[in-house]
């Protein structure tokens, strides 16, 4: 066991340095931050300080060598915009996000386990036949159209529930509808054809042989052993989520890492990019590796 968490935690290390390689070029391609932070009719001593202040002038891997060494030591830098410490502002935003999906993980599960129960349950009948068009439903919706659709429908027509910001309850159920929609598609499918193959066990065929109720063959004894291949999912698609929640944050004004990321590369704010998407990246191979232990702690086959 331990060679296997040992072997799973050398490759979640090296996939944020890979990380921080790609996402530290990919955000000086995008231009330089002073033709947005300055303005237009600063001169071009302003220009050179506001350069040489943030280190820009220096060749890209002084720079990287600069910023992995302040990341070593938890120095994520300074945002070039508000001239706050990068972290700081990841931090405040990053429990946000982790609640959002949360949020929409638990409407995705309370969803999507009946339907794909009653699915599997009620074969060829009209719970598969529904559960089978959600699920297509589900994947083929774009994220960011049912989250317009659910504002104009329940924000500005019914006025049942607001549109942005956080605050009460409120404010979570829509953009966790929209979070949740995917994955719940890809739970049903899944959570069908993990029920459909323990049913055709024979130890389901002796429970029934017992004469328990089909209640509880279904919903007891087949769900506990249909479930262990959808945790393994569920564990997968929170990662998913989490990263996903910037389209729906950006939708519905979340003030979450995804918004803040999404600012920060509207306003080439480099220090805040690197820092949030590798939140993203630790939050996500943190919850990997997770699922990876929680595997081989239930299959032995696993650890071998």
């Amino acid at each position: 066991m331990l060679p296997m968490i040992a072997s799973r935690a050398l490759q979640a290390l090296l996939t944020l340095l890979l990380t921080s390689v790609v996402v530290f070029v990919l955000a000086r391609t995008s231009g330089n931050p002073v033709d947005l932070v300055l303005p237009p009719e600063a001169t071009a001593a302003e220009r050179r300080i506001f350069i040489e202040r943030n280190g820009l002038d220096r060749p890209l891997p002084v720079q990287y060598a600069v910023f992995l060494g302040g990341v070593v030591q938890g120095d994520f830098g300074m945002s070039i915009r508000t001239r706050q410490p990068a972290v700081d502002l990841v931090l405040e935003r990053l429990p946000r996000t982790l609640i959002l999906a949360t949020a929409g993980l638990f409407i995705a599960l309370v969803i999507s386990v009946p339907i794909g129960v009653l699915a599997a349950a009620r074969r060829a009948g009209f719970w598969d036949r529904f559960g089978q068009g959600f699920a297509l439903l589900g994947q083929s919706v774009p994220a960011f159209w049912l989250g317009i659709v659910l504002i104009l429908v329940f924000s500005v027509h019914l006025q049942w529930l607001p549109s942005s910001g956080t605050g009460g309850w409120r404010n979570y159920v829509l953009p966790a509808i929209v979070l949740g929609w995917s994955i719940s598609a890809g739970v049903v499918r899944l959570l069908r054809s993990s029920m459909l193959e323990v049913l055709g066990t024979e130890f389901i065929k002796l429970a029934r042989a017992k004469g328990l109720t089909e209640r509880r063959v279904i919903w007891k004894h087949a769900l506990w052993n249909a479930l262990i291949p959808v945790i393994t999912f569920i564990g997968f698609m929170y990662g998913v989520i989490i990263a996903s929640a910037v389209v729906v944050e950006v939708v519905f004004g979340w003030p979450g890492l995804g918004y803040l990321a999404y600012e920060s590369t509207l306003w080439r704010d480099f220090p805040v990019l690197q820092c949030a998407v590798l939140a993203y990246t630790a939050v996500i191979v943190t919850i990997n590796l997770l699922v990876d232990i929680c595997y081989g702690l239930i299959d032995p086959r696993v650890r071998a």
